[in-house]
């Protein structure tokens, strides 16, 4: 599993990590000190030792590149907080298949709806249910209710 962090912050703990036991520090009191299993320490060491620095250089994450660029996630952000109804959907709101529709016609990327959870999130967005009015409710008809009738209500 690849540890936390971006490539260059892991780099450089790889280097700290160096540096200490360069000064005589032993591996196990390094790997507490970073927060990494001895083993990696040892590692690191062993790289350094035959590669030198360069051996300890960040590399980019591996795995398969994001269809969406992060521009392309920004908009998404900004249109899912619009709202559902803005992009001719009955309701306000946001299912994963909606999503995975408006990204489709949007962007021309196809996704999953399984995998539309894990898209927002990269966007900062959470899961949340749009509150809702009723279409009968009449705030000043409320307002002149409570001033009138709560008031003498109230007295008795």
């Amino acid at each position: 599993m690849r540890p936390h962090g971006t490539p260059q912050e892991l780099e450089n703990r790889r280097l700290r990590g160096v540096e200490l036991l360069k000064q005589g520090i032993e591996p196990h009191v390094v790997a507490d000190r970073l927060g990494v299993d001895r083993r990696s320490v040892r590692r690191w060491n062993r790289t350094y030792r035959r590669r030198g620095r360069e051996g300890l250089k960040a590399r980019p994450a591996s795995g398969r590149p994001p269809k969406l660029s992060t521009r392309q996630r920004g908009s998404l952000a900004r249109w899912i907080l619009k709202g559902a109804e803005a992009f001719g959907f009955p309701t306000a709101l946001w299912t994963c298949r909606r999503v995975a529709q408006v990204v489709r016609e949007r962007f021309g990327v196809s996704y999953h709806p399984d995998h539309i959870g894990r898209l927002l999130r990269s966007c900062g967005l959470t899961p949340q249910r749009p509150q809702t009015v009723a279409k009968e409710r009449n705030d000043q008809r409320i307002r002149a209710w409570v001033r009138q009738e709560w008031s003498r209500a109230k007295k008795n």
